[in-house]
């Protein structure tokens, strides 16, 4: 037997493109969370602190108020919106992609409209209150709109840079993990940017509103940073499952695509509940130390935990995915959120001890899980409905964000007034019932929504990484049937016939005598399947690779004249996600017939209970036919095997 199924096929080398692109989409979220956590946390900080400075004190807190209750109502409007904006982007197709042009333009509209906040529009309210709520709705709609374009799009690139559920979460652990730091490095930067530039504007070392604006503008420079690199960085894969789906969506397909895919209504309510018990907590720390615990100069401690405690939780997520399943990483941090909050209620008059609940407040995964879940949720309702839906999905998760941003917002608001913590007001002013409606909003209620998220997740939640796999081996098979989509081209009449070489050693065999995964006869579509000899797949005809599987398990190569092969090694091999194989190729590349294409395992094939078969189905079943097709005969790679001919 050849050496190559007696030792495992070397590690497979990340190429300079793959390094290139997880790295940019790792940054792209830098910028991209510290400008969310800038709308969604510390502009209602500026609000109630300095955009009214020099007004009285009555007039300021009415126009708190208002802009408390505009922006929760301006959110809560636009959650219809957002799987709008998803459908927008899902029916874009540009040369640069679906997804690239939302997301730098986004950005720089967005971020031009953030900067006009954060000069409370010029100072309108001190001359204009009524023009300045109605130019505030105007602008805070058009930024949020925006920004969920740019929101929608990074998310949404996720399964376009892989149909592969564990490479899917290196990208998106990669995006959390970048997230942590621009989230959490907000609060380490927040105080000493706002105070050095009031300091610098106005010779005073307070929060000024010069400050805050010094501020927005830092992150909205680091945010286009960030987009630029995700533009220039990543690349989307265009492969027959995607192709396959239905190309153009209606606003009926939109929310149909949401509310009749049960695997992405209750993971986004588990989510709801944890996101709001996260977001409205985050949004009251600051004035848990400045006011409650009345250590205000302890704050940037919370920034620097976050931020470590993001460093080891997101990186490792990828490995413990491996050995745990999704749905237990979720509820395990959902406890330590729990154990958190009785920290923060009990725990308060020791600052370490705080500091310790900090730690288990952020080892969560639930973003993490759930944007996971909902990109497999993806392929399971293109399985069930024949759309893919890929922007439209991953909108649900930034809607929630929205929602739970605009709880946050109108919480912060509405404690700030009910305790008296605006203006001037130090920790010496706060009253036992303060303090006590502080900590029902900010802890009680919040303790509640992830105990319940718990009880949803583990109870509703089915799309395990086992079961996804199980889906894009079924659509493979539908692909294989020829029940998606056709192919993009034509073949072209110049070229009407195609001779296959085979692509490995061993003996040739009919589709119908392959046993599928689940026992059943026959493997649909139209080509043939070789019972290998050896580990070795090599080129069967000049042609480009289209696209491989991040398993590595599985390739497309087309000829020069349209005609798609697809190489599928093994029988459930999807499982392995990538052990055993060795691709020598990547996508794009032009490859000629004979080329060494990849390596195998076979006996970790056969070890791990799987079948080593290697299936070949064409991709356009309906408009091309096999001739001469050598069913029994042993044949060694690189001998004619059979002729695919065009239908005219």
């Amino acid at each position: 037997m050849d050496t190559t199924t007696k030792t495992a096929a070397p590690r497979q080398h990340l190429s300079k493109q793959q390094w290139i692109s997880r790295s940019a989409f790792c940054f792209g979220n830098v910028g991209h969370s510290a400008f969310y956590g800038v709308m969604s946390n510390y502009f209602i900080i500026f609000v109630t602190s300095g955009m009214f400075a020099g007004l009285s004190k009555s007039v300021a807190n009415r126009l708190i108020g208002l802009i408390t209750g505009l922006i929760v109502g301006v959110r809560i409007i636009e959650l219809v919106i957002d799987p709008l904006l998803g459908n927008i982007v899902d029916n874009t197709h540009t040369r640069w992609g679906k997804f690239k042009p939302w997301i730098l333009w986004g950005n720089i509209v967005s971020g031009a409209l953030l900067l006009v906040l954060f000069t409370g529009i010029f100072g309108l309210a001190k001359v204009n209150w009524i023009l300045f709520a109605i130019l505030f709705v105007v602008i805070f709609i058009t930024f949020d709109i925006f920004y969920s374009f740019s929101d929608v799009s990074y998310w949404g690139m996720v399964p376009a840079l892989s149909e592969d559920s564990h490479e899917r979460s290196i990208y998106t652990s990669l995006g959390a993990f970048a997230g942590t730091i621009g989230w959490n490095g907000l609060t380490i930067i927040v105080v000493p940017i706002v105070t050095t530039f009031t300091y610098l504007a106005t010779g005073h070392r307070t929060e000024g509103p010069a400050g805050w604006f010094a501020f927005a503008a830092i992150v909205t420079l680091l945010a286009l940073l960030s987009a630029l690199a995700v533009c220039l960085g990543t690349k989307e894969n265009d492969n027959i499952i995607r192709q396959s789906a239905k190309q153009k969506t209606s606003i009926k397909d939109v929310f149909s695509a949401i509310f009749h895919n049960d695997q992405i209504m209750w993971p986004a309510l588990a989510y709801l509940m944890y996101s709001c018990a996260y977001v409205v907590t985050n949004g009251v720390l600051f004035y848990l130390y400045k006011f409650v615990i009345g250590e205000p100069g302890h704050f940037w401690v919370v920034g620097v935990i976050a931020t470590i405690v993001g460093f080891f939780v997101s990186p490792l997520f990828p490995i413990f995915n491996k050995y745990v399943p999704r749905k237990w990483l979720f509820t395990i941090g959902q406890c330590c959120m729990v154990a958190a909050y009785l920290i923060f209620i009990f725990g308060r008059s020791n600052i370490y001890v705080m500091d310790l609940g900090l730690v288990l407040f952020n080892i969560n995964c639930a973003q993490l899980v759930t944007v996971l879940t909902l990109t497999d949720a993806i392929e399971y309702g293109q399985l069930k409905s024949g759309q893919r839906n890929e922007a439209v999905v991953l909108a649900v998760r930034p809607m929630i964000d929205k929602l739970t941003g605009a709880i946050s917002n109108g919480l912060v608001g509405w404690i700030a007034l009910a305790c008296g913590m605006t203006g001037s007001a130090t920790a010496a002013d706060m009253t036992a019932k303060s303090i006590r409606t502080f900590d029902g909003m900010a802890f009680y209620i919040p303790m509640v929504l992830a105990l319940l998220s718990i009880v949803i997740f583990l109870s509703k939640v089915t799309l395990s990484e086992k079961k996804h796999a199980q889906v894009v081996e079924e659509l493979k098979n539908e692909l294989a049937a020829g029940n998606g989509a056709e192919a993009v081209e034509d073949v072209s009449a110049a070229q009407t016939t195609l001779t296959l070489l085979a692509p490995v050693d061993g003996k040739v065999v009919d589709l119908a005598s392959v046993t599928n995964e689940d026992g059943t006869k026959g493997f649909p579509g139209k080509g043939f399947a070789i019972k290998p000899a050896d580990g070795r797949i090599y080129a069967p005809f000049d042609g480009t690779i289209k696209f491989a599987f991040s398993t590595q398990h599985a390739f497309e190569i087309e000829s020069a004249a349209g005609i798609g092969l697809v190489v599928h090694v093994g029988i459930g091999t999807v499982n392995m996600r990538g052990a055993g194989f060795n691709i020598h190729f990547q996508e794009g590349q032009t490859v000629h017939a004979g080329d060494l294409l990849m390596e195998f395992n076979r006996d970790l094939i056969l070890q791990s209970g799987y079948d080593d078969i290697v299936v070949d189905f064409l991709t356009q079943p309906q408009k091309v036919q096999l001739q001469e097709l050598r069913l029994g005969d042993k044949v060694e790679h690189g001998q004619p095997i059979a002729k695919a001919e065009y239908k005219k």
